[in-house]
C-alpha cells in the first residue's frame, strides 16, 4: 500500500455510525424533549445520548467488522488447503484485521457521537419550539438518504422517502418508549 495515498475512512462505518447516532437520539430522546415542552433542550441530554450512541456503535462495528474479516481468514486457510484452518488468522494477518476492525470501529464511534449529538445540540441551540430537535433529526435521515443515493447512483426518491420514514417511525417509537 503506498503510504502516500490519502487515506479515506471506509463509507460502512461512516453510514452505520451516523445513522445509529441519529436512531439513538430519535429513540432515547424524543420522550424527553417532547415532555419537556416549554422548556429548553439542555446540552447534558445530548451529551448523554452522543455517548451511549458512540459506545455501542463502536462494540457493534468492531464485533461484526472483526469477525467478518476473521471469517474471510479462516476460508482462505481452508482455500489454501492449509493443515489449521485458522493458521492465517495467527499470522501477521490476524492482527492487521484486528487494527482494521479498531479504525473501523472508531470510525463509527464517531459518527455515531456527531449523528446523535449534532441535531440534538442544534435543537438547544435554536430559538423555537423544543420538538425542533427530533424534527432536524429526522431531516437529517433525509439528507442523509440524498447523499448515499448521490454516492451509490441510487434512486434520491427511494432513499430520501425511505430515510425519514424509517425516521418518522423511530421517532414515534421513542415518543412512545420515553426512554430518557
Amino acid at each position: 500500500m503506498d503510504r502516500h495515498r490519502l487515506v479515506r475512512p471506509p463509507a460502512l462505518p461512516m453510514v452505520l455510525g451516523v445513522t445509529d447516532g441519529i436512531l439513538n437520539a430519535l429513540t432515547l430522546a424524543t420522550g424527553a424533549v417532547l415532555r419537556a415542552s416549554g422548556e429548553r433542550l439542555g446540552p447534558g441530554l445530548a451529551v448523554r445520548v452522543g455517548i451511549a450512541s458512540c459506545v455501542t456503535a463502536a462494540v457493534t462495528m468492531f464485533v461484526a467488522d472483526y469477525a467478518e474479516r476473521r471469517v474471510g481468514l479462516v476460508r482462505a486457510s481452508r482455500e489454501i488447503n492449509l493443515v489449521e484452518p485458522g493458521a492465517l488468522a495467527s499470522t501477521r494477518l490476524g492482527v492487521d484485521v484486528a487494527r482494521e476492525s479498531m479504525l473501523a470501529a472508531a470510525v463509527a464511534a464517531v459518527a455515531s457521537l456527531v449523528g446523535a449529538c449534532g441535531p440534538l445540540l442544534l435543537g438547544a441551540a435554536l430559538p423555537g419550539p423544543v420538538w425542533l430537535a427530533p424534527v432536524l433529526s429526522v431531516a437529517l435521515l433525509g439528507v442523509l438518504g440524498a447523499v448515499l443515493a448521490t454516492m451509490f447512483h441510487g434512486r434520491r426518491s427511494i432513499w430520501v422517502v425511505g430515510l425519514l420514514v424509517a425516521g418518522v417511525v423511530v421517532l414515534v417509537l421513542g415518543a412512545v418508549l420515553d426512554i430518557a
